[in-house]
């Protein structure tokens, strides 16, 4: 499967936050805990230039506990500040800001010197679409004050939030970059819903999923699905007997492997086949 997505919209961002670059003082970069590799833009790197970077795993949650260390002690060998978040329960929200203010000081302290004690520190939020930037800075705000959406694509152009009064933040759309050099990066950012479905064989993709989980996770694989000895079974094997148990038959008495697939990704998505990591450090 050959993936790639890159609409207009997203030259047109990435132009907005190479603008914008200049009226911040740290960008804070969210990627999914479940490929923390894949679901970090290459291009932040550029744009970013010299402004001091924190990386937040976002979906902490959904993501194999035992990968995300790992995948933290690769980070911050890397010279990079990791701070671990759920965004949608809050859970390590107040220790993003605080790192960022931490990573500010100096800045802070000149300011001070100068005799503006009151002029906020300002953050860039960036990351790739679906990685629920919306959903973190509502949850730092306290209210709805940037739009959310379980879609890629639903935040569509730069605004400023003030939080308290010692940050304030930009928050940006989610893009991708114009190639996937590698493959494997497209679909595990398909895998996880950062690219749209409309332009994907989902089916195709499902078969490719069970491939993975079929090796890395396949106790969750057969819990969650009821199956038996399925070492030996073709993942088409594995994805008719998942249609056959949830009964998804259509006209003709024919499996729905379509609608079996769709369920399969979603579920994974959701988070309802259990904590799983697509990537593993090295």
């Amino acid at each position: 499967m050959n993936i790639q997505w890159y609409p207009g919209h997203m030259t047109k961002a990435k132009r907005m936050m190479q603008e914008n670059i200049k009226l911040v003082d740290v960008i804070i970069e969210l990627v999914d805990a479940r490929i923390p590799i894949s679901s970090q833009n290459p291009d932040m790197a550029n744009i970013a230039g010299q402004k001091p970077r924190i990386v937040v795993f976002n979906k902490i949650d959904l993501a194999d506990p035992a990968r995300t260390n790992a995948f933290i002690k690769w980070y911050e060998e890397r010279g990079a500040s990791v701070v671990l978040v759920n965004a949608k329960s809050g859970k390590g929200i107040n220790q993003v800001m605080s790192k960022a203010l931490e990573v500010c000081k100096e800045k802070i302290e000149r300011n001070r010197k100068r005799g503006l004690i009151n002029k906020p520190i300002r953050a860039m939020v960036a990351g790739i679409p679906n990685v629920g930037k919306s959903t973190f800075i509502n949850k730092l705000v306290g209210k709805a004050s940037a739009k959310t959406g379980n879609k890629p694509g639903v935040t569509k152009g730069k605004q400023w939030i003030k939080l308290k009064k010692d940050v304030e933040l930009l928050d940006t759309p989610g893009i991708l970059w114009p190639k996937f050099e590698d493959q494997q990066v497209g679909i595990n950012l398909a895998f996880i819903g950062s690219i749209r479905d409309e332009i994907l064989d989902t089916s195709e993709l499902a078969l490719m999923l069970i491939t993975y989980l079929k090796e890395h996770y396949e106790d969750l694989l057969i819990k969650r699905y009821q199956l038996e000895n399925i070492s030996q079974k073709e993942p088409i094997e594995i994805l008719e007997t998942i249609a056959k148990n949830r009964h998804f038959i259509q006209s003709g008495n024919a499996l729905d492997l379509n609608k079996a697939s769709k369920i399969l990704l979603d579920e994974y998505r959701n988070g309802v086949l259990g904590r799983i990591t697509l990537e593993t450090v090295g």
